[in-house]
């Protein structure tokens, strides 16, 4: 039995032996004779084209209020008056919230009484110092417990002020944090308050960028919150430039007459990177990156190697220098001549000397400024 079962097994590998020789030989002799090549890649092509390019810096910012505070009570006391709304305007000075001052006007009259007493005193005394029968000595304590009198009564005032909570600004209130009756510590937030025009948007770019930036450079933020953009100038460059990241902190200050920029937003900054330039400019769907270089596909007619005399429509590939970018295109900087045929879709699957079908007749969107149907 394990004698059949053998020569069976041997019998086996005899045949896929013989039957794979066989093939080889087929394969090997079909390449000899150039028989075998892959079929032609389908691809799409643009025509490169030299345009005027202003490139752009884009940077995620952070909106920031000129002035903005959290408004909170300066001394301990009971809240007994709340005069504003959340949400709403206030002017600068505007009475927010009085706290219980009942106990500093009582301390407030006893102070009165004593510094007119204090001031009688002291005219009494003038009159006996004038005629001698005074001395000097007890003429200067008297004029001395005066004063006392009077700095009591200016800081029991303005201990009863300081129980006044005003606004610091003119600005937009937030949301009211206190009830009447509440107790109060001192320093407990009451209302947010945010000067929202104009407002700042502080953002990071990378420090060889700094150059190009110049104060009064214009600035342009989008956001879906406000449903459009907002233009501003720079106004401020940090003089440190973060170690960690080589950013270095930038600030803009935007008008904001519609008051749609609310301080803590994000938004995505556009600025301008130096003068406009002359560049090359494809679809980002052309660009192959890789770690060791970003390239694309140039379309030419190529020779074929095993017969020179013959050509074929294949593709080289060539290496590229990248500049800024805007929508679907992206700049060129070097590697690309103006009226070179470069594949803009199925670059995944070229590669060098690959033959190439062109069709054309339906293209990648390459718009610098998409608007995207399902955005």
């Amino acid at each position: 039995m394990m004698k059949r079962m053998l020569l069976m097994l041997a019998a086996v590998f005899a045949f896929l032996a013989i039957i794979g020789s066989i093939k080889y030989t087929q394969f090997k002799t079909m390449a000899q004779q150039g028989a075998y090549a892959p079929p032609p890649e389908a691809v799409t092509t643009t025509v490169a084209k030299e345009e005027q390019w202003q490139t752009t810096i884009s940077a995620i910012g952070s909106v920031a209020a000129v002035n903005g505070v959290t408004v909170s009570a300066d001394l301990p006391g009971i809240v007994t008056e709340i005069l504003f709304d959340s949400g709403k305007p206030v002017a600068k000075g505007e009475v927010l919230v009085r706290l219980d001052t009942r106990q500093e006007r009582a301390q407030l009259a006893a102070a009165e009484a004593q510094a007119e007493l204090s001031r009688v005193e002291l005219s009494r005394s003038k009159g006996l110092l004038s005629s001698g029968v005074l001395p000097q000595s007890t003429f200067d304590s008297v004029a001395a417990q005066n004063k006392q009198a009077e700095a009591r009564v200016g800081e029991i005032k303005a201990t009863i002020e300081r129980k006044t909570v005003r606004a610091p600004f003119s600005g937009v209130l937030g949301i009211r944090q206190i009830n009447l009756g509440q107790y109060l510590e001192g320093g407990a937030p009451i209302v947010s308050l945010q000067a929202l025009r104009p407002a700042y948007v502080n953002f990071n770019v990378p420090q060889q960028d700094i150059a190009t930036l110049p104060v009064g450079t214009m600035v342009e933020v989008t956001s879906d919150a406000i449903g459009g953009s907002e233009s501003g100038r720079v106004i401020a460059i940090d003089s440190h430039i973060d170690e960690a990241t080589r950013n270095v902190r930038v600030q803009a200050v935007f008008d904001n007459t519609s008051g749609k920029l609310r301080p803590g937003m994000y938004v995505d900054a556009h600025l301008p990177r130096g003068v406009a330039s002359t560049v090359i400019t494809l679809p980002t769907s052309s660009i192959s990156y890789a770690p060791f270089g970003d390239s694309v596909f140039i379309v030419e007619q190529l020779k074929d190697p095993k017969d020179p005399e013959k050509t074929y429509r294949g593709v080289r590939q060539q290496f590229v220098k990248l500049g800024g970018s805007r929508g679907d295109l992206v700049a060129i900087t070097s590697g690309v001549k103006a009226g070179e045929e470069v594949v803009t879709s199925g670059v995944f699957k070229l590669r060098p000397g690959a033959a190439v079908n062109v069709n054309n007749s339906i293209q990648p969107a390459s718009s610098a400024t998409p608007k995207p149907e399902d955005s």
